[in-house]
């Protein structure tokens, strides 16, 4: 079963899922997004089951995935709602992430067969924000953000944000330890992610929020973006480490912080578009020489590549691919 399959990171993981001859479970909230993907891929027809879900971060309700989860080998947890327009951060982000992560984990109980559940948490639930962005540090799976549930609670939606990451990742690591379940854990945990869109996408005022920063520089905005991180991963190669994580024994229980070796800057993006032919809109004057050398710290992505096998996209060919496509998508539905 994958929830969230419909979305940005979640299309990508079925598509690997499928590719490989795995029967997919969609577990999603509009079962038409469900058989609008489905219609995308006659060729799996005869592997995708989609199964309706109603709000599952809400405890008002009994658990929705009891049923979803009948006859499945593993679950891909990838949905995660993100809203920054809250007026109460613990009861309106930071607990309903809690309870999202906690029925999936409680379901999964009820069936024997589940040995394996692989949860799409974020780099929010492992950086330091008081560490700063300096280079000379690698963030490895150990690493936990610091911040308290009650610092978390008390501030802004941003920051409380960061914190229902961390503890509903921590919730089903708590989970593990304390129920003992018949099934292990892998989580994800990673930064911006970009990269081409296999989800029904039919105009580019649709994309997903990271792939919208790099149209916005397509589009010539002035000024440029500034990225808060110069980390990122491509989201073929996090799709890929979540199915491999999914099939391989090894795996089992291990926390990864994937990213692609190389940094990236919204400059660096722009430079990237002119030169291969897609920065007509961009002027010269916006991309400035200091900001074509992003550094900063690492993720430890060496672990994913040995652990996994996953090998990662570079910025250039995803900010390429990607901007190729959502040209396609402006012209005309995917």
């Amino acid at each position: 079963m994958v929830t969230g399959g419909t979305g940005f990171i979640g299309a990508h993981i079925v598509d690997n899922l499928l590719k490989l001859g795995i029967k997919v479970k969609l577990a999603t909230r509009s079962i038409e997004k469900a058989q609008q993907f489905a219609k995308k891929r006659p060729q799996y027809s005869s592997l995708i089951e989609p199964v309706q879900i109603t709000d599952f971060t809400s405890k008002s309700i009994e658990n929705p995935f009891i049923n979803a989860v009948k006859g499945c080998d593993g679950i891909i947890h990838a949905a995660s709602p993100l809203s920054y327009d809250v007026k109460d951060v613990e009861e309106e982000l930071i607990k309903p992430a809690i309870h999202g992560v906690r029925v999936v984990l409680e379901a999964a109980v009820t069936e024997p067969r589940v040995k394996r559940i692989v949860l799409t948490s974020s780099f929010a639930s492992v950086m330091d924000v008081s560490r700063g962005s300096g280079p000379g540090f690698t963030y490895t799976g150990a690493d936990w953000n610091p911040l308290s549930y009650e610092e978390a609670c008390e501030a802004d939606a941003i920051i409380g944000y960061r914190g229902s990451k961390k503890y509903a990742e921590l919730e089903a690591w708590k989970f593990i330890e304390k129920e003992k379940p018949q099934f292990d854990l892998v989580t994800f945990c990673p930064p911006m992610t970009f990269g081409p869109v296999v989800h029904p996408v039919d105009k580019v005022e649709n994309l997903n929020l990271s792939n919208d920063m790099l149209w916005q520089v397509y589009s010539g905005v002035d000024p440029l973006p500034v990225a808060r991180v110069s980390v990122w991963v491509d989201v073929r190669d996090l799709a890929k480490a979540h199915v491999q994580a999914l099939v391989r024994p090894s795996a089992g229980n291990k926390r990864y912080v994937p990213s692609a070796p190389d940094k990236f800057s919204y400059a660096l993006a722009a430079k990237i578009m002119k030169e291969h032919g897609l920065g007509d809109r961009i002027p010269d004057s916006l991309i400035s020489e200091k900001d074509l050398h992003p550094i900063g710290y690492n993720l430890d992505h060496e672990a994913v590549t040995k652990e996994l096998g996953v090998e990662f996209h570079s910025f250039e060919q995803c900010v390429v691919d990607s901007i190729k496509q959502f040209r396609a998508i402006q012209q005309g539905p995917l």
